[in-house]
């Protein structure tokens, strides 16, 4: 597929400079692209990479307009990394049409199940009693929709995605554990994208929920009755433990974890690999990480963080020494 290099700023707006008819076969990064290919530049720390870069036509900020127009055809637009995103759905709206039913004939849909007309439904999937699935969502390949879930309109389920599995509730009994039925659903919002492999619990009692716009990456848990905002995005293998509130707007790097009946007020930012254990009220970027080093170092620093409450102690008792000398005085 090629598209004339001029069609993209006539769909999407920014400045040209270079040929219009210029034809674009493929999109790639500004390290391994070649002619014929539509590249951009987001960050200032691979402006190296740009006089050296062979695309046809490479996508800046007009902070960089000077070096990209003295190596070529460029685009300037003001957020370039939001024009390529753009630029790979126009992309693929062009690419040719993969004609294929609605409904994959070895999916398993129970028939008091609610799908709008233009949900697709992949192969193997599993959508049972009461469940909703709402209008121009795709659920791919191997999803299961438990009892009475809802996802909402223009959603992407990738394979494997588990929406409605019993939560993790059991009560002590006697050494054993007894089973706290999960009784609630799951409710997720509008224009939702949910990665491979990633589980979201139905709640215990209420329901867990995804508001408007949640983007959830790769193996994700999402334990029971966790409450998420809208347009809060999650990297891989991130976890949320029952009952958190995360507000809107947040991001959660990948393996981070957070800690059940927490909340996170709105735009909050947490590093990867972080493991957040009370709650935060204001917006920010918070990390919870024990630095790398040699394992030697690291046993060491680690013996002595374990006696940092031993020296608090102690050096609180020299302070009022101190001050019980000083008054005597």
């Amino acid at each position: 597929m090629t598209l004339r290099l001029g069609s993209f700023v006539d769909a999407l707006g920014g400045e040209l400079h270079g040929d219009a008819n210029l034809l674009i076969k493929g999109l790639a990064p500004l390290e391994n692209a070649v002619p014929g290919q539509l590249s951009f530049l987001s960050q200032t720390r691979f402006l190296k990479q740009l006089a050296a870069c062979q695309a046809s036509c490479v996508i800046v900020s007009p902070q960089f307009a000077q070096q990209a127009r003295a190596r070529g055809a460029c685009i300037i637009t003001d957020q370039p990394y939001l024009y390529y995103a753009r630029v790979t759905q126009l992309w693929k709206r062009n690419l040719p049409a993969v004609v294929r039913p609605l409904i994959h004939p070895s999916a398993v849909i129970d028939p008091q199940a609610l799908l709008h007309p233009s949900a697709r439904i992949g192969a193997l999937c599993v959508i049972e009693a009461g469940a909703q699935v709402g209008a121009e969502t795709e659920l791919k390949s191997r999803v299961t929709l438990g009892e009475r879930c809802v996802v909402g309109e223009r959603c992407l389920i990738h394979p494997g995605v588990v929406i409605g599995a019993d939560g993790f509730g059991f009560a002590p009994n006697a050494g054993a554990w007894e089973k706290i039925e999960q009784l609630g659903a799951v409710r997720i919002g509008n224009d939702v994208e949910i990665g491979a492999n990633t589980c979201i619990d139905r709640g215990a009692l209420q329901d867990t929920v995804i508001e408007d716009g949640v983007k959830l990456d790769n193996l994700i848990q999402i334990a029971h009755n966790v409450h998420i905002g809208r347009h809060t995005a999650m990297a891989g293998c991130a976890g949320v433990a029952g009952s958190a509130t995360i507000g809107a707007h947040c991001t959660v790097g990948g393996s981070a974890n957070v800690l059940g009946h927490l909340t996170l007020a709105d735009g909050v930012n947490i590093s990867a690999g972080s493991m957040v254990m009370r709650s935060i009220t204001k917006p920010g970027h918070y990390t919870g990480i024990f630095p790398i080093d040699d394992n030697a170092s690291w046993e060491k620093n680690a013996a002595a963080l374990k006696q940092l409450a031993n020296l608090r102690e102690r050096l609180r008792a020299l302070e009022t020494q101190l001050k019980s000398g000083q008054n005597s005085n």
